[in-house]
Parts: structure tokens; C-alpha cells; sequence
């Protein structure tokens, strides 16, 4: 299944939010920040591109859904998504 911003929506924005999260964490580290702080943020971002992962199983779930009520073959199969959905747990 081909990625497009369509298909993935929200889960871009959350993407794209994290990246600049992570950035902050960088500099946080390169400016010598508090470890309690740097770790706060960094779990912060982890949540985030956790979050983004889920919504882009979602995002595939709703897809092949929508294909097979149009009677069309799921670009994906369940099991596919299914192990996909577990690499992210």
C-alpha cells in the first residue's frame, strides 16, 4: 500500500511534530540541560511517533475497509497489518 498524504492525514502532522520535538531534544543535550528535562522531552517525542505509527495502522485499516465495501481487493491482507500493528507494540 502506497503512502500519500490522503491516506495518512494526521498521522503526517504528528510526524512532522515530532521531528521538531526531537530537534529540541538534541539542542537540550548540546546546551547541557538537566537529564530529567532532555528525558521528559525525548519521552515526549517517543509517545508521538508512537502515536503516529497507530494512526497510520488506523489510516491502512480504514483503506482496506473501504476496498473490499467497493468490492476491490485490499491492498493489504489482515495478518499484513495485523504483524504491523505488533512490530509497533
Amino acid at each position: 500500500m502506497r503512502m500519500n498524504e490522503a491516506l495518512v492525514g494526521d498521522a503526517l502532522t504528528r510526524l512532522k511534530r515530532a521531528q521538531g520535538q526531537l530537534a529540541a531534544v538534541v539542542a537540550m543535550i548540546e546546551q547541557g540541560e538537566e537529564c530529567e528535562k532532555v528525558l521528559t522531552q525525548l519521552a515526549a517525542v517517543s509517545k508521538a511517533l508512537d502515536r503516529a505509527g497507530f494512526k497510520l495502522v488506523a489510516s491502512g485499516l480504514r483503506h482496506c475497509q473501504a476496498a473490499r465495501e467497493r468490492g476491490e481487493p485490499a491492498p493489504m491482507s489482515e495478518e499484513e497489518l495485523e504483524r504491523l500493528f505488533l512490530a509497533l507494540a
